[in-house]
C-alpha cells in the first residue's frame, strides 16, 4: 500500500510539472506575435524542464526548402540565422523530412543518420532528442534537446516535448505572417517614399540620400549605399551613404574590371555575398572587419537595358537575401536609375534653355557692333570672343555689356 501511494504521489507530481509547463506555453503562445521572443522564452522552459546542456530550434525556410537555425541556448547564438540544413540532413533534418521524434540515449554521433557538419553544434553531444514541430500535419521546424552526457529521454518527456511542439506550432505560423505583413507593409511605404521623391521637384543629392535612409531601414541593414558610374563609364563612385563612416565614405572609387560592384553593372544582375570578409574577391576586408560589415547585396540600376550605378546593402549579421527582398531592391534600384537619368534630362534641357538665350544676345551684340564699326558678322564674333578671352568671362557677359552700354548711349 505504501508503495502505491508513493507512486501516487510522484504521478501527480509529474502531472503537476507538466501542467506548469504547459501554462508557461500557453501564456508565450497568448502574448505578443514576436517570433524571435516566442522562440527564445520556449528555449528557457525547454531546458529548464529536461536539464539540457544544448536547445535549438530550427524553421524551414519555405521558399529555399532549408532548415534555419532561430533560436538556441546562450553559447550559440552568433549562429543563428547563419546554420543552414536541407531536409534530411544530419538527424535534425532526418526528422523534419520524416516528421517523427528520434530519441538517442548515447552515443549519437554513432547513429547512421547522423552527420558530421564543420558548423553544426551538435557534433560534440551523447544524448540527442530531436521533435518535430508540426503544423496541420506538415514539419514546419524542429527542437533539438541535448547533453554532453548520456541520458535517457523518458516517453512522458517525449511526449511532453511533442505536445509542446504543437502548441507552439501555430503561434509561429501566426507570428510568420504578422512579420510577413509587416515587412510587406514597410516595403510598400518604402517604394511609396521612394516613387514620391523621384516626382518631386527634389536635387538629385537629396533624392539619393533619401533612398539609402529608406533602404537602410526597410531591410534594417547597416550600410546602404548607392555608385554611380563615371562618365567615362571605368570607375563606380560612392554618391549617397546613410552610413556615418567617414571612412567608409572615403573609400576609394572601384575600377568595373576589378570589382564585385563592377560585376554586377557588366552582368546586369544583383550579386549576394554571404560573408565580404572571407570572400576572395571583395577588396576591402579590413574596413569590413572594421566597420562591422558581414553580408552583402549589390543591385545593379538599370534603366533602358542599361546599368548606371550600384545599390549596395551590407548587413551586420550573416544574412541570407530572400528573392523578394532582392525583387524589392531591383525595383529601389531601378527608381533611383530613373531619377538618375530624370536629373540628367533636366540639366541637359536647363543648358540648352540658357545656350539658347546666351545665342540671342550674342546675336543682338553682333548685331550693334556690325551696326557701329561697319563690321561683317564674323569680325563682330571674333570680337566679342577675343574681349571674351582677354577678360576671362563669357562671351554672354560681354555680349551683355555690349547691348548695356548701346542701350545708355541710346539714352534708355
Amino acid at each position: 500500500m505504501p508503495k502505491k501511494v508513493t507512486q501516487s504521489k510522484k504521478l501527480n507530481v509529474n502531472q503537476s510539472q507538466e501542467l506548469s509547463v504547459l501554462r508557461k506555453v500557453v501564456d508565450i503562445t497568448n502574448s505578443e506575435l514576436d517570433l524571435s521572443f516566442i522562440l527564445s522564452e520556449v528555449v528557457k522552459i525547454v531546458t529548464e524542464m529536461t536539464k539540457a546542456d544544448s536547445v535549438f530550434i530550427y524553421l524551414f525556410d519555405e521558399k529555399k526548402r532549408h532548415l534555419v537555425l532561430m533560436a538556441s541556448k546562450t553559447p550559440h547564438k552568433k549562429e543563428l540565422g547563419s546554420i543552414i540544413l536541407k531536409s534530411g540532413e544530419g538527424i535534425t533534418g532526418w526528422v523534419a523530412r520524416e516528421n517523427r521524434p528520434v530519441a538517442i540515449s548515447e552515443n549519437a554521433y554513432a547513429d547512421k543518420r547522423f552527420k558530421n557538419f564543420d558548423v553544426l553544434p551538435e557534433d560534440r553531444y551523447e544524448a540527442f532528442l530531436s521533435v518535430p514541430i508540426v503544423h496541420k500535419n506538415k514539419a514546419i521546424g524542429v527542437i533539438n534537446v541535448q547533453h554532453k552526457k548520456s541520458h535517457e529521454h523518458a516517453e512522458s518527456t517525449i511526449s511532453l516535448m511533442s505536445t509542446i511542439a504543437k502548441q507552439i506550432s501555430g503561434v509561429i505560423e501566426h507570428a510568420r505572417l504578422y512579420e510577413e505583413t509587416k515587412k510587406k507593409a514597410l516595403q510598400f511605404d518604402s517604394l511609396q517614399k521612394v516613387s514620391e521623391s523621384i516626382t518631386s521637384k527634389a536635387y538629385l543629392d537629396e533624392i539619393l540620400n533619401l533612398i539609402v535612409v529608406v533602404t537602410a531601414e526597410m531591410l534594417n541593414s547597416k550600410i546602404c549605399s548607392i555608385m554611380l558610374l563615371d562618365k567615362k563609364g571605368k570607375e563606380l563612385e560612392i554618391c549617397a551613404t546613410q552610413s556615418l563612416s567617414t571612412e567608409y565614405k572615403k573609400k576609394p572609387n572601384l575600377k568595373v574590371d576589378e570589382s564585385l560592384s563592377g560585376e554586377v553593372i557588366k552582368i546586369k544582375k544583383p550579386i549576394a555575398i554571404y560573408d565580404v570578409r572571407e570572400d576572395k574577391k571583395y577588396r576591402f576586408k579590413d574596413l569590413a572587419i572594421k566597420e562591422n560589415l558581414t553580408s552583402m547585396v549589390a543591385i545593379p540600376m538599370v534603366l533602358k537595358d542599361k546599368a548606371i550605378g550600384v545599390i549596395n546593402v551590407y548587413t551586420k549579421e550573416h544574412h541570407i537575401f530572400s528573392e523578394e527582398e532582392i525583387n524589392v531592391l531591383q525595383i529601389v534600384a531601378n527608381q533611383a536609375a530613373v531619377a538618375v537619368e530624370n536629373t540628367k534630362l533636366m540639366e541637359e534641357a536647363i543648358k540648352s534653355k540658357e545656350a539658347l538665350e546666351a545665342r540671342k544676345v550674342i546675336e543682338r551684340a553682333k548685331g550693334i557692333l556690325m551696326e557701329m564699326n561697319n563690321l561683317n558678322e564674323a569680325a563682330a564674333h571674333r570680337l566679342i570672343h577675343k574681349k571674351a578671352m582677354d577678360s576671362c568671362k563669357s562671351m554672354k557677359e560681354i555680349a551683355e555689356s555690349i547691348i548695356l552700354m548701346d542701350e545708355f548711349q541710346k539714352g534708355k
